[in-house]
């Protein structure tokens, strides 16, 4: 994936050369513009695969217009969710484009998912659903919002740091038969390397989870591979098959070599 996440990083800053300061960019470009970009990106990660539009087997639920660039709200609803092996998300005009990839397991309920992402300029965001039986299938949303990714903490970087690798784990009442509702919740600035520090007046080094892995008694729920455009303290709604048993296990690992995992008790089901 590093090389990837590379090649659509040159991809996009190139067009940022091309174009001008990326706000006004972002701003005045027409479809053509952005369905170019598009296609670039899509081929440096996708290859020569087609990619089929659709309405139903994947959809992008985003504001129009966000209140807050740096924590973006993003939900991803794929209803007929035993077709669904991946999910890709991509948001265009950022500096990395390529900000998630989650690959989903036996004990997964992928039905939904909610994460909170960063966004840097006025782009199409695009997630891409990988089929069971090979096919990519993708929803395309539009999103104005601006300087999410060089967005300041409000904090010192060492308070941003403070508890680095703790975990939270909040469930929905969970029903007999009915997938086990979760929150995972990560302590973890994701420093984006555009951040300025306010006291230094230095770019604060990028910092960032780079792979979750979620299991539930041993299978696997997902896995992602992430970058910058995940917010700090990253937040991630799913779900699980209720037939699981035993212990759910995350483990994280960032790109500064940090690593950290904890384990959560499921909740028993009530009548």
């Amino acid at each position: 994936m590093k090389n990837t996440l590379l090649l659509a990083l040159g991809l996009t800053l190139s067009a940022a050369a091309i174009n001008g300061p990326a706000g006004a960019a972002g701003a005045s470009d027409g479809d053509a513009e952005r369905q170019a970009r598009w296609d670039e990106i899509a081929k440096s990660i996708f290859g020569a695969r087609k990619i089929e539009p659709t309405d139903t087997l994947i959809q992008i639920d985003a504001p129009a217009r966000a209140l807050d660039a740096a924590l973006v709200p993003i939900t991803l609803t794929m209803p007929d969710k035993g077709r669904i092996k991946g999910v890709h998300f991509v948001i265009d005009d950022n500096p990395s484009p390529y900000a998630a990839h989650f690959r989903f397991g036996p004990a997964a309920d992928p039905g939904e998912l909610r994460l909170r992402v960063r966004i840097n300029n006025y782009t199409n965001v695009h997630a891409v659903a990988e089929l069971t039986d090979g096919r990519l299938v993708e929803a395309t949303k539009f999103v104005k919002a601006s300087g999410g990714c060089s967005a300041p903490m409000g904090m010192s970087d060492e308070e941003a740091m403070r508890g680095m690798g703790d975990m939270k784990m909040k469930f929905a009442e969970s029903q007999p038969g009915k997938p086990l509702e979760a929150t995972l919740m990560i302590r973890h600035p994701n420093f984006s390397g555009m951040q300025m520090n306010q006291v230094t007046r230095d770019y604060t080094p990028a910092r960032y989870i780079q792979t979750v892995s979620v299991t539930y008694g041993g299978q696997t729920v997902f896995d992602l591979d992430g970058d910058i455009s995940i917010a700090s303290n990253p937040v991630i709604n799913f779900a699980l098959n209720p037939a699981g048993k035993g212990p759910i296990t995350v483990a994280a690992t960032d790109n500064q070599g940090g690593r950290w995992e904890h384990s959560f008790t499921a909740p028993s089901p009530s009548n």
